[in-house]
């Protein structure tokens, strides 16, 4: 055999090994296919760590969701029970103011009947301070219970509020969970 002829075969072997490997090379999408599958099986692990994470944020945000409901209902049930005695209060005030009014005039007549410095008299205006007295805390105690429902009527306002942003939580939870999913199953069936 010729020298040519063995050279010439030779350079033509390593030729079309050459082109055979370039074009494998050109075919796979990213230059390399062990690369390919890394960066596959990395994109699934952290679209599976993100599914998780969002299930774990809905969990939470209907449980805060829950939880600020409750409030609502325990402030409303404060509220009526604030109001009712407000109402029985007020009773109360008009019953003891009855009762003013009833003094005043015993008190007159005892006055004229047994004289200013009698027994009958004293007691009378006993009965007349003690009266004014039940007055005056049954008005501390509708200033106390309005501001308790001025209080619970907040505390349900912003409840309230942090429902509606709870709920928007939740809402944005389960939209980033669809394309998690969605990614999952696109990085896991190379689409």
């Amino acid at each position: 055999m010729d020298v040519d002829k063995i050279v010439r075969r030779g350079l033509m072997r390593f030729a079309l090994a050459g082109l055979l490997s370039a074009g494998a090379w050109a075919q796979s999408p990213s230059g390399s296919s062990g690369s390919q599958s890394q960066g596959n099986s990395s994109d699934v692990k952290q679209d599976t760590q993100d599914i998780q994470k969002d299930k774990k944020d809905i969990k939470n945000d209907k449980k805060d969701i829950r939880a600020d409901r409750k409030d609502i209902r325990s402030d409303r049930r404060d509220v009526r029970r604030d109001r009712r005695d407000v109402r029985s209060d007020y009773r109360d005030i008009h019953s003891d103011q009855r009762d003013i009014n009833k003094d005043r005039q015993k008190l007159q007549a005892d006055i004229k009947k047994y004289g200013p410095n009698s027994e009958q008299v004293k007691k009378d205006r006993a009965d007349l301070a003690a009266d004014r007295k039940d007055i005056a805390a049954d008005r501390m105690d509708v200033q106390s219970d309005k501001k308790d429902i001025r209080k619970d009527e907040k505390d349900i306002h912003e409840d309230k509020e942090d429902v509606r942003k709870d709920e928007k939580d939740l809402h944005k939870d389960k939209k980033d969970l669809r394309h998690d999913r969605r990614d999952l199953f696109w990085d896991r069936h190379g689409f």
